[in-house]
């Protein structure tokens, strides 16, 4: 094998097929990148059995063939390389990677042990990729991170006739929004389909395919795996889904909410980081929603407290609730809105607050046109 590509090109390209494999692998194998090179330039895979990455870019093959480097460390070499074209050959079992006066010599690793990368041909249908990686950015952090639960690591995705919606929760917090889904010749007819993404393979295809316009999306069964494939700008991304369950954690949103109060987001979240300096960690901070505007304390140790006024607007009766600072920040922070919007939601118990619902505001008296709902609640909303 034997090409010449720009520095640049090649080392985006690595570096794209060697970010979601995990740090260490069970099998070495498993952490090589495969190179293959054809009349009509290169293409690089990557593939650990849960997920797989696979682009092409152009280059100029002078020997064809096909090749298996340690992904890691190709992409470090590749992103140091000097401003010049990469010269990329093999002879025997070595790799000669070099540019301008620096060469590499690599040891290339079995290519007849690697597993075959997964194909997923049909579409099921497409997203704006700006609007998919927003989306993707505001409900992922509500994943939980915690393995011994799997099936809430995960975003649900939910295909509508003309829309996707994104669902995620760690028990202490929901995440919802829809955006636009273009199911093309699937039509109205298509049944409904869910499918439950790892969160953090979706963040990771959120951030690489944000700028991609379009991101065709295709779920498929094979050979008993459930497969998700996101593919835009000649990069292809597949995942195997979460199997199990996803909580019904939508009908916990209530439909309608009298009492609530709007806010600068800004403020808000600027003086949540303040009061929350003396807070010992995992502690709550305490918001008195009153006419007068919002105070924040925090009661800390005896060593600190801190307290802070807020300008707000108050509809209904004012309300006390704790809750834990950094996910009301998570949620604080998705908003993309100059004001946001906390209802407060009722219980059986009138002695205790129901959870909070976070949502957008265009200014003090529009809500947003943005679909994003946040509920929070400094208990378990699920048990």
């Amino acid at each position: 094998m034997r090409f010449q590509a720009n520095r640049d090109v090649f080392s985006e390209a690595v570096s794209f097929a060697v970010k979601l494999l995990p740090q260490r692998t069970t099998l070495p194998i498993l952490s090589g990148v495969l190179i293959e090179a054809n009349e009509t330039g290169l293409q690089l895979s990557s593939f650990d059995y849960e997920v797989s990455a696979q682009t092409t870019i152009a280059a100029d093959v002078e020997e064809t063939g096909t090749v298996l480097v340690s992904g890691r460390l190709l992409a470090e070499i590749a992103s140091k390389l000097p401003n010049a074209p990469v010269h990329f050959s093999t002879e025997d079992s070595r790799i000669r990677v070099s540019s301008g006066s620096a060469s590499f010599t690599l040891l290339s690793m079995p290519v007849e042990e690697y597993p075959s990368i997964p194909q997923v041909s049909a579409q099921t249908g497409l997203v704006p990729a700006d609007e998919f990686a927003a989306a993707v950015a505001q409900v992922a952090v509500a994943a939980s991170r915690d393995d011994v639960t799997p099936v809430i690591t995960g975003v649900q995705l939910e295909v509508g006739e003309t829309s996707l919606g994104l669902v995620a929760t760690d028990r202490y917090r929901v995440a919802v929004r829809e955006i636009d889904w273009d199911s093309g010749s699937n039509g109205a007819s298509a049944e409904p389909i869910t499918a439950l993404v790892p969160a953090r393979t979706l963040q990771e295809v959120g951030k690489t395919f944000g700028h991609s316009g379009t991101i065709s999306i295709a779920i498929t069964s094979k050979d008993d795996r459930e497969l998700i494939a996101f593919t835009g700008d000649k990069k292809t991304v597949t995942s195997l889904l979460i199997k199990g369950n996803f909580p019904p954690v939508r009908r916990l949103f209530p439909d309608t909410v009298e009492n609530y109060a709007v806010l600068n987001t800004a403020e808000l979240i600027e003086a949540t980081r303040r009061v929350s300096l003396v807070l010992e960690r995992e502690a709550a901070l305490r918001y008195s929603f009153t006419n007068d505007g919002l105070t924040l304390e925090a009661l800390g140790s005896e060593q600190a407290q801190a307290s802070e006024t807020i300008d707000a607007i108050l509809t209904g009766t004012e309300t006390v609730v704790s809750l834990k600072p950094q996910f009301l920040l998570d949620g604080l922070s998705a908003v993309h809105s100059e004001f946001v919007r906390i209802s407060f939601t009722k219980t059986d118990n009138p002695n205790k607050p129901g959870p909070v619902l976070i949502t957008g505001q265009s200014s003090k008296e529009q809500v947003t046109s943005d679909s994003y709902r946040y509920l929070l609640q400094p208990n378990l909303l699920l048990r």
